[in-house]
Parts: structure tokens; C-alpha cells; sequence
């Protein structure tokens, strides 16, 4: 029997990265599983360094992308708009990799969410430190093409039991809760 849908949601997605339009996708329809989601993905500038090395950075980094395609859709014609930034930055526990995310609805308030850590390698910081970005390191450590647009340095470091992508759907649905129940986020 074929499943009837009763609504399509549109997502505006701030990256023309496959993982990143993918997770976002994924996301809402774990979330909203009576609606289709239509999503498209924006090139949306960060603002902020290529590789973001600290936590208030990549937040900036990620509500600048999504506010970029918040202003871009002058037709009105998506209903929510997403944006992932990764970073790094250094924690009493050590160097971690994370990512901070952002969704707009389209009636304006903000929902922010944060990902979990991974721990980073040193030497992976110290090559960072000197201006590379995260996913050309792993390329060449892990000798690999373009990780960043698959599992990622996640994918990379967890033997695959994790990846850049289901990091970002988690990040996602938790950041979705105060669209979900607004009267119990309200002042």
C-alpha cells in the first residue's frame, strides 16, 4: 500500500555539500514523518575562517549561513532554512572537533544546536593550528579524497560507527525540540 503524504515542508539548506543536505533531510523526516521534505541546498558564506578554531566561531560560523539564506529567499518559498558549521577548539578534556547548527523557521526564531565532541589527535591540531582545514588533514593522514563530503574525520576516527552526517541529523533534531514545543521554551 503506498503511503500518502499529506504535506511537503521545504528546507533551505545553507552548504551544497551532499552530507550536509542530506542530514538535513534526514532530520526532519525523523521528525515530521507525515510530510515529504523538499530540500535544496544554498553555497551560503560562513563569515567566518575556513576552519573555525574555536566553539563561539563555528556557532557564528553556522548562524551566518542560515541567516544568509533567510535574507536570499525573497520568493518566500522555503519553510525552514539549516546550516552546519564544524569547528574545533581546545577543552579542559583536550582538542575536540564538533559541530554547531542552526535552523530559521520561516516566522524568524532561531534554534541553535551543538553536536557532541570527538577527540582530535595533536598532530592533527598543530597542522590545523597552521591554517589547513580538518577534512584536507584527514585526506592526507588517512590518505582519502574529499572525506568531508562523506563520514568525514568523524567516519575517519570511529572506524565508521559515526559519521559527520549522523552527528549533524542529531545535532538537528535536538535543535528542532524548541520548534516542536515553543510554549515550553517561551520566557
Amino acid at each position: 500500500m503506498e503511503k500518502i503524504v499529506s504535506t511537503v515542508i521545504h528546507l533551505c539548506v545553507g552548504s551544497t555539500n551532499p552530507v550536509k543536505i542530506n542530514a538535513a533531510k534526514q532530520a526532519f523526516e525523523a521528525v515530521f514523518p507525515a510530510y515529504s521534505i523538499h530540500c535544496n541546498g544554498m553555497n551560503a558564506p560562513s563569515g567566518v575562517s575556513d576552519q573555525p578554531m574555536t566553539e563561539a566561531e563555528t556557532r557564528l560560523g553556522a548562524k551566518n549561513r542560515v541567516q544568509y539564506c533567510f535574507q536570499q529567499d525573497t520568493q518566500k518559498s522555503a519553510d525552514y532554512f539549516v546550516a552546519m558549521e564544524g569547528g574545533v577548539d581546545k577543552f579542559e578534556e583536550g582538542v575536540m572537533t564538533f559541530a554547531y547548527v542552526a535552523i530559521l523557521p520561516s516566522n524568524g526564531i532561531l534554534s541553535t544546536g551543538r553536536s557532541a565532541n570527538l577527540p582530535l589527535p595533536n598532530k592533527i591540531f598543530k597542522r590545523l593550528q597552521g591554517n589547513e582545514e580538518l577534512g584536507d588533514v584527514m585526506d592526507d593522514i588517512f590518505h582519502t579524497t574529499n572525506i568531508k563530503q562523506q563520514g568525514g574525520a568523524i567516519g575517519l576516527l570511529t572506524n565508521n560507527s559515526a559519521t559527520r552526517e549522523s552527528i549533524y541529523i542529531q545535532a538537528l533534531i535536538l535543535a528542532l525540540a524548541p520548534i516542536l514545543h515553543p510554549e515550553h521554551y517561551s520566557a
